[in-house]
């Protein structure tokens, strides 16, 4: 059940988590099209007005995850940040200190470089989660069941109603 986060807590704006999602999801289409082609050509008709520049990063790594219901990730961090997106079911991500926040398909959602988090499936519920990084995984402590059972809310500028 989603509850309302305590009045203390700072809440971002509607503008900027529209900005941060938007800009997840540009980034997103860049990589998988980027993922799609070795070599995009100059006399493709799929684009317009000039050449698009793809750099592949041998560093980065793009991976699909299922995580039945109930399983989630240790606390851990990303040396460069990361970028997830669930594809099907429920998904949940928790920044240390923050209430767990519920993602449903299509809702990317990025983790600044050295946040500690987690993330997993919902727990009734798998979830298959694209997930995107560049650089090092920093492992932290196993996220125990009172932390995971903890209060979730549903991010508002995400849902559809």
């Amino acid at each position: 059940m989603s509850q309302n986060p305590k009045p203390a807590e700072k809440k971002p704006s509607k503008a900027r988590e529209f900005m941060v999602s938007t800009c997840a999801a540009l980034a997103l289409g860049a990589v998988v099209i980027g993922t799609q082609t070795d070599i995009i050509s100059a006399q493709s008709p799929n684009f317009q007005g000039g050449l698009p520049e793809v750099s592949q990063t041998p560093d980065m790594t793009n991976i699909r995850i299922l995580f039945p219901a109930g399983v989630r990730s240790s606390w851990h961090s990303h040396s460069w940040g990361q970028l997830l997106m669930i594809e099907e079911g429920v998904g949940l991500h928790q920044i240390r200190g923050r209430a767990i926040e519920e993602f449903h398909p299509g809702e990317p959602f990025w983790t600044p470089a050295g946040v500690e988090h987690w993330h997993g499936a919902h727990p009734e519920v798998d979830a298959y989660q694209l997930t995107i990084y560049e650089g090092e995984v920093e492992w932290l402590d196993p996220v125990t069941d009172e932390q995971y059972h903890g209060v979730r809310t549903r991010p508002m500028s995400r849902s559809a109603n």
